[in-house]
């Protein structure tokens, strides 16, 4: 993203910009659930519980624009090179989230 203001933030670092776009609703869940493989965004909105159509696509054209996901005719969204790095980085909370969740009950 280029350096720009965001949310909660006047300096447009690369880490507040990035932290902006998946702190947005569905963002997350997009990236998640496109870690296996590509999905249309019929498919994707019912992964995600049956987002908003409008709120899907908004996120789906803001992944776009930022390298992360990729629209590929005939198959759908799928992670970008650097979609894929970036989901790699959440490996390790998931995994903490697991043992976290077990520690809850």
């Amino acid at each position: 993203m280029k350096k720009r203001a965001v949310r909660g933030s006047k300096s447009g670092r690369p880490i507040m910009a990035l932290l902006d776009l998946l702190g947005r609703r569905w963002s997350l869940r997009i990236i998640w659930e496109l870690r296996e493989q590509p999905l249309t965004s019929r498919a994707l909105r019912a992964a995600c519980d049956e987002a908003s159509p409008t709120v899907l696509q908004a996120r789906l054209s803001e992944l776009r624009e930022t390298g992360l996901i990729e629209l590929i005719p005939a198959s759908g969204y799928r992670l970008t090179e650097m979609g894929r790095e970036l989901f790699q980085t959440f490996l390790p909370l998931h995994r903490f989230a697991e043992r976290w969740n077990k520690g809850q009950g």
